[in-house]
């Protein structure tokens, strides 16, 4: 299956100058969710995952199949405000802007092994705060994965000492 022809291309989205990738079409198709999250899977065979984040929203998606998938347990983080809780918070710059992210202050326990998953790695900015979140409450990233990685934008690099995983590459 060509998981590309599932992720459409919207130009100027959210602001002028950025190309956004659309996973629409990918989660209408349930054949082609099923590939991707078998894809995601295959890559995680003989890791203990004890957490699987999702990163607000679209890392839900697959975050939350994931987690069900390894019979792990599924935390969200998400931007400021949102969660009902005690939380702590990561700041990050991002492509178009900035913004802070929370986590539940209990969600994460002294060495549990975590599954970190996002839709897209773009510029590293996001994924290194929930980094930062999840190692300050004593969790063990056992990787860090994502639906599709931008290689040209170098996120790769702000998370470098992290395995990581991304199921497309563009």
């Amino acid at each position: 299956m060509r998981l590309k022809e599932y992720v459409r291309d919207i130009q100027d989205f959210p602001k002028e100058g950025i190309l956004f990738k659309d996973i629409t079409p990918l989660l209408m198709s349930p054949e082609a969710t099923n590939e991707c999250l078998q894809i995601l899977i295959e890559n995680l065979k003989n890791k203990k995952i004890d957490k699987v984040i999702g990163v607000e929203s679209r890392g839900f998606f697959f975050a939350t199949l994931l987690a069900h998938e390894l019979q792990a347990g599924f935390v969200p983080v998400r931007k400021a405000g949102k969660l009902p809780f005690d939380t702590v918070s990561a700041s990050y710059t991002l492509e178009y802007g900035t913004d802070t992210l929370e986590i539940h202050a209990d969600a994460i326990q002294k060495g549990d092994k975590v599954l970190i998953h996002d839709d897209v790695l773009a510029t590293g900015g996001t994924i290194k705060a929930v980094c930062e979140l999840v190692e300050k409450l004593g969790g063990e990233i056992v990787q860090v994965n994502f639906l599709m990685e931008l290689t040209f934008l170098n996120g790769g690099d702000k998370i470098a000492g992290y395995e990581r995983f991304a199921a497309l590459q563009y």
